[in-house]
């Protein structure tokens, strides 16, 4: 397809017709300082031309007639923007309609510089091209499966619940484009890899992504947290900020000012922003321009360490971003010490490597690395056209059906020797009564969990005997036992922790296999087809309880010809939303807020 890609800042409009499948451009232009005398338009990378334009609307009128020669009479198929803060509303791409509109207006007090020119350039599309299907791509998507502990601040519950006050996150659309692309590098899924990315550009940002999930960011309600950029602090005390403001006289749009605005590399080398100049005049003896540079890369590699630790593992560690992708020597320092994880660079490599489109993926790290260095080349508005051309692509394809939701309590699934371990030699489990999906029963056998702090007695097996024990919890039988299980697909006990689970003939301490089960839809492949979803697809589903318009999101698709329709939360959710056994979920492919289904679409 042909999708017009818009990226809206406060006083720009990045414009470009693109391939959603190669990425290959077939018309670009910017116009720059929008409602200033000196506003100007780009061709490409071309010379500026003097351009009137008042407003975003009179800015794209006048990059249209560029874009129209380039893509030369080839239809636009769909418009794809760019929103910076979708907040907790916007979990994925959504179908642009009234009711988005909305929602991107009232979330302007999370990002306002950024949220009105994003929807200023929406409204000038809808405007040129209303019978085009119009999709927005929120940065914040990604991070929306970052859990409690990581998302929220220690300030008073209540008033950030009020005030929208949690960790969102940003750079979303470029940490899961480069994700995919080093996955794909190395042979393996998304799904299969624990990395950490590093958007390293004018904004920079830290990514750990747990087989395919954002499970922690360093940008948090705003772009302002975490490392050090190009005219941001990052992390800073909150006390020394004040302190600062009480001493100059600064009211809050002064402070505003100074930690958005004059700080970060430009603050600290006093030469402005751009790492180039930084790296040049660090190489000629500029203390402080070193001192910005090692700044800089220390942030980085003090993320890196807090995000493997909560990765427990790491597989690549991915540069990418301007900076990421071009600066040997900024690599070069993150780099330093990462041995501890298993990472060494290859200096020769780190030297000449320079991602791009032509080489979007360059190895970095030694051959006997454990964990893989690699420079990716990110290209945000590849994926959003991508986005874009899949949502458009189902915009006719209206499946509304409901789906009979279970309540999962508590459980333990056992291998055969440790059925014989618990009951005795030769034991078989005994079934108790048939369970929704075919061939899986509850049985008669019950055990104890014992965990570091609590015991649970009176826990159900359910048969048939797996390959792997794993013991599925609640997050109220998690805290009650003293564990810190970890939300993961059935199956996928990888770095969890253990219990011992007590029976009549013995006990077994597992090391691992206790997992609070993601979300998910068992369907069968003709449930599948008639839905228009694949395995291991994630959707949302919506459900109407005691009143209420609930949304579950994350919700995983797991297709089998064994599997009977069906989905499964577990107590807590279920006790939390109201849920009784008559409960259904509805699924609908047409995109947009309104609808009760919308798939994440890779």
């Amino acid at each position: 397809m042909n999708v017009l890609v818009l990226n809206c800042g406060s006083s720009s409009l990045k414009a470009a017709i693109i391939d959603d499948v190669t990425g290959e451009r077939r018309g670009r232009v910017r116009v720059e300082r929008i409602g200033e005398p000196e506003a100007a338009l780009f061709d490409a990378d071309g010379p500026a031309v003097p351009c009137a334009a008042k407003d975003h609307g009179e800015a794209l009128a006048a990059a249209l007639p560029v874009l129209e020669r380039a893509r030369g009479g080839a239809p636009i198929d769909g418009v794809g923007h760019r929103v910076v803060h979708g907040g907790a509303r916007f979990s994925q791409p959504t179908r642009v309609d009234e009711s988005v509109l909305e929602a991107i207006a009232a979330l302007t007090p999370l990002a306002p510089l950024h949220n009105p020119a994003n929807l200023a350039g929406i409204i000038a599309a809808l405007r040129a091209f209303p019978d085009v299907p119009h999709v927005a791509v929120f940065d914040t998507a990604f991070h929306a499966t970052l859990p409690p502990r990581a998302r929220s601040y220690a300030i008073d519950l209540e008033l950030a619940k009020k005030h929208g006050v949690r960790r969102y996150g940003f750079h979303g659309t470029s940490h899961a484009f480069v994700a995919a692309r080093a996955a794909a590098f190395l042979g393996a899924k998304p799904g299969d890899l624990r990395l950490i990315s590093c958007h390293l550009g004018n904004g920079a940002s830290v990514c750990a992504i747990e087989f395919g999930r954002s499970v922690e960011t360093s940008m948090g309600m705003t772009p302002l947290e975490g490392l050090v950029m190009g005219t941001r602090s990052g992390d800073i005390d909150v006390g020394a900020a004040l302190h600062v403001a009480r001493a100059e006289g600064l009211d809050l749009d002064g402070l505003d000012a100074l930690l958005n605005k004059k700080s970060g590399l430009a603050g600290l080398s006093g030469v402005g922003n751009d790492m180039r100049d930084i790296e040049d005049r660090a190489a000629a003896g500029d203390e402080r321009a070193r001192l910005a540079i090692h700044v800089f890369c220390h942030r980085v590699r003090k993320y890196i360490g807090a995000y493997a630790a909560v990765l427990g593992a790491v597989d690549a560690i991915l540069f990418t971003g301007g900076i990421g992708q071009n600066s040997a020597v900024v690599r070069h320092k993150i780099a330093h010490n990462l041995q501890l994880f298993g990472a060494t660079l290859d200096e020769d490599e780190n030297r000449s490597a320079r991602a791009s489109a032509a080489r979007p993926v360059i190895r970095i790290s030694t051959d006997t690395s454990r964990t893989h260095l690699l420079a990716v080349a990110t290209d945000e508005e590849h994926a959003i056209a991508g986005e874009t051309a899949k949502l458009v692509a189902r915009r006719d394809e209206v499946a509304q059906r409901s789906i009979p939701i279970a309540v999962s309590a508590r459980h333990i699934h056992l291998r055969k020797e440790t059925v014989e371990q618990l009951f005795g030699p030769g034991h078989e489990l005994t079934p108790l009564k048939e369970l929704s999906q075919p061939g899986q029963f509850a049985c008669e056998e019950v055990l104890e969990i014992v965990g570091p702090k609590r015991s649970i007695a009176g826990v159900r097996v359910l048969g048939p005997v797996r390959p792997a024990d794993q013991v599925e919890v609640s997050r109220t039988d998690e805290f009650f036992l003293g564990l810190d299980a970890p939300v993961r697909d059935s199956g996928d006990v990888r770095g969890t922790p253990g219990v011992t689970l007590v029976g009549p003939k013995g006990s077994v301490t597992l090391k691992e296999g206790v997992i609070c089960a993601r979300r998910h839809i068992h369907m069968a492949p003709e449930d599948a087809a008639r839905f228009g979803v694949a395995d291991g697809d994630v959707v949302e589903v919506a459900v109407d309880s005691s009143g209420r318009d609930l949304t579950f999101g994350d919700v995983l698709v797991r297709v089998s010809p064994k599997y009977r329709l069906e989905m499964h939360v577990d107590t807590d959710e279920a006790n939390a939303a109201e849920l009784v056994p008559k409960h259904a979920g509805l699924l609908e492919l047409t995109q947009g807020t309104a609808t009760p289904l919308r798939r994440v679409l890779r």
